[in-house]
């Protein structure tokens, strides 16, 4: 019984350091490593020098928020000089998905929009920037380029979620 007791006083204590890590904004992250669409390495690209929004998405619901995205490629308003927006797809939380299927994909996708995509196979991501449960989300990202975490909003995106978003990146775009 106290083993039953002190294991559920143990994870709730987790769990509670979890969430209050994820709503610490803004807070300081650093750059990771993740892998390109062919398998290499690679680092999150403009780190340092742009601000970054970032797509962080779970391939098995790579549909939510699509209105959202297809609106933030038609309108501009989160684009500009300062800002960069690429994906990564998480694909940890994608067991189903073969890693090299999700890759390949997304090439295809890449070679007709242009977008960047990058792979994060071991929830790095989400792991060393203190994200939290991403499983079956889409995670809104955005970055200063002094390497703070300024704004995340994970699953479906309201109206109010979106202006709060457009709020914020109005402040980095320049």
């Amino acid at each position: 019984m106290k083993i039953k007791v002190l294991l559920a006083a143990t994870m709730l204590i987790a769990s509670t350091t979890a969430i209050a890590q994820e709503a610490e904004l803004p807070r300081k992250v650093n750059n990771v490593t993740l892998l390109d669409l062919n398998g290499k390495e690679a680092t999150l690209p403009e780190w340092g020098n742009k601000n970054l929004m970032i797509f962080y998405v779970d391939p098995d619901h790579h549909k939510q928020n699509q209105d959202f995205t297809e609106e933030l490629e038609q309108n501009g308003r989160a684009s500009g000089g300062a800002i960069v927006g690429f994906g990564v797809m998480n694909l940890k939380d994608a067991p189903m998905v073969p890693n090299g299927m999700a890759r390949s994909l997304a090439r295809k996708r890449t070679e007709k929009n242009g977008a960047t995509v990058l792979a994060d196979q071991n929830r790095t991501l989400s792991t060393e920037w203190g994200l939290g449960n991403c499983n079956n989300l889409f995670v809104l990202l955005l970055v200063s380029k002094e390497g703070e975490l300024v704004y995340m909003k994970k699953g479906p995106l309201s109206e109010a979620d979106k202006e709060e978003f457009y709020q914020v990146v109005d402040k980095y775009r320049n």
